[in-house]
């Protein structure tokens, strides 16, 4: 299996995995690695040709963390609807070059995404193509120059931490598309060559037992 996969937990029901920035959820690029293929050669070994696997969230390629999938239709089913419900937990750890207005807050944005660019921008309230995007954040630590945040998704839209906290006036280091030249050029003073953004704790109901399952990293 690529080494940008680490499996964490495995039952008959769900795969949880830590996903390493760089690897896709899925890609439809020829020749390059993606977890969803990784994971189907991974189930084939255990036995039966045509293995199903379902992808329950995403990550962008660049953003490192948690991720779970479903072995069975009817995991699938009760896990989407978690997601669907607000039952299910993702809680991200970001480090941005700046200072937030507040220790903690609610940022709340209207962002279109540009499917030509593979970009997101936030857009008036107005703006009928505008989705509303949701986050809670919290400042854990800080620097000088820097905060790290806790940051709980209230909302799945595309890029939507990424922007958010760029349109915020605090990119995230390590942000080549969304961050501004000052945070870029710190970025490259402190050695800093990817997305520091991590999806650092999962939680869910299990869709077979009922357990609430909890996972973290970092």
């Amino acid at each position: 299996m690529d080494q940008r996969i680490e499996i964490v937990h495995e039952d008959d029901a769900v795969i949880v995995c830590h996903k390493y920035s760089g690897i896709a959820v899925q890609t439809a690029a020829p020749g390059q690695a993606d977890m969803v293929s990784e994971l189907k050669k991974h189930l084939a070994k255990q036995g039966g040709s045509n293995p199903y696997l379902a992808v329950i969230h995403r990550l962008d390629q660049p953003v490192e963390g948690l991720l779970v999938f479903a072995k069975t239709e009817a995991a699938a089913a009760v896990l989407s609807k978690q997601v669907q419900d607000h039952a299910f937990t993702k809680e991200y750890t970001a480090l941005v070059y700046g200072k937030m207005p507040q220790q903690q807050d609610e940022l709340t944005d209207h962002l279109v995404k540009d499917a030509r660019s593979n970009t997101s921008r936030v857009v008036s309230e107005k703006d009928k193509n505008g989705k509303r995007s949701v986050l809670h954040y919290e400042v854990i630590e800080e620097t000088e120059k820097t905060q790290t945040l806790r940051i709980l998704l209230k909302t799945g839209r595309h890029h939507q931490i990424r922007v958010q906290l760029s349109h915020a006036g605090c990119p995230i280091l390590g942000d080549t598309r969304y961050g501004t030249e000052e945070a870029k050029r710190y970025a490259l003073e402190q050695g800093i060559g990817k997305l520091c953004l991590c999806a650092s704790r999962l939680e869910f109901t299990h869709p077979v037992t009922g357990k609430r399952m909890e996972y973290s990293i970092g």
